[in-house]
């Protein structure tokens, strides 16, 4: 409970309960709002804290099962918070600006990220040498374009099991797709979104730099968990396999020593054949 409790302080000092004006608001977002102050709704941080750890508990799953979750938030508060905390945890990210079909026409997308690798790869070792120099700023150009947009995207190599997404109104492109493609949506819901639009809504301030911020560290932590556990149960899996090698190993050796004595019969331990006595002849007597 104590521990409730400081992270919802932490919750009203990054200022996570303003919501919108009211005349703002969405009327589906009443369970989450605790009262009305000078116009403005004020977000329950009982319920935010709630939804806040489930979400994390869930993420933190999708992380250790070894799956993709991709981060979403090209607002200009969002951008860098989103940026660096995805990185933190080798997640992908989309920070500059949704391309429309990004995940609903994903190998298209795919065929652009090879193309930019590609020029990528030619410009490093050399391969544009004999072409003039104008071509090759036109490629750097070109590759500094695509790295934009798809940079935070270029290790993605299928459909991502999730989305954590800042303020799922501005980013209705993304849900949409991820919605049909069946792709489970988490995200950051204020007063004036609908949160029955996503699978896991977290009601709180959308706009300000530290509510994103304390939120989406909150969830980076968790999926860093989540990660940690996937590799301590891969570590002891392969400790266990390599025990296991040893034990066989062991087995085998003793088997073999076993069959050998076996099959040795009777043989004394120096080796070599028993000796054959022959019978002594008589002795001579001569007559005298």
């Amino acid at each position: 409970m104590e521990n409730n409790t400081s992270l919802q302080q932490q919750l009203l000092e990054a200022g996570v309960h303003f919501g919108h004006l009211r005349k703002k608001w969405n009327p589906k977002m009443l369970p989450y709002i605790f009262a009305e102050k000078k116009g403005i709704h004020i977000i329950d941080l009982n319920k935010t804290t709630e939804c806040l750890q489930e979400t994390a508990a869930v993420l933190k799953q999708i992380a250790r099962s070894g799956k993709k979750i991709l981060f979403v938030g090209t607002k200009k508060q969002a951008k860098d918070i989103v940026t660096e905390c995805a990185q933190k945890v080798n997640m992908p990210y989309v920070t500059e600006r949704w391309l429309g079909g990004m995940l609903t026409n994903f190998n298209t997308v795919r065929k652009s990220v090879k193309k930019m690798q590609s020029i990528e790869k030619m410009l490093g070792d050399g391969s544009f040498d004999s072409i003039t120099k104008k071509e090759r700023l036109t490629l750097s150009r070109d590759k500094e374009k695509m790295e934009k947009v798809l940079g935070g995207i270029a290790q993605l190599s299928r459909i991502p099991a999730a989305l954590f997404i800042v303020d799922i109104g501005h980013e209705h492109i993304a849900l949409a797709e991820a919605k049909r493609l069946g792709v489970g949506t988490f995200g950051v819901v204020d007063t004036n979104c609908d949160p029955n639009k996503v699978d896991f809504a977290i009601p709180g301030n959308d706009d300000a730099t530290k509510s994103i911020a304390i939120i989406t560290q909150y969830i980076t932590a968790a999926i860093a968990e989540g990660l940690a556990e996937r590799q301590a149960a891969k570590d002891e899996e392969t400790e266990d396999s390599t025990l296991t090698d040893e034990n066989q190993r062991k087995a085998a050796r003793l088997e073999a020593e076993a069959q050998a004595e076996a099959a040795g019969g009777g043989k004394p331990r120096g080796g070599g054949q028993p000796r054959r006595r022959t019978p002594s002849s008589p002795k001579r007597t001569s007559n005298r």
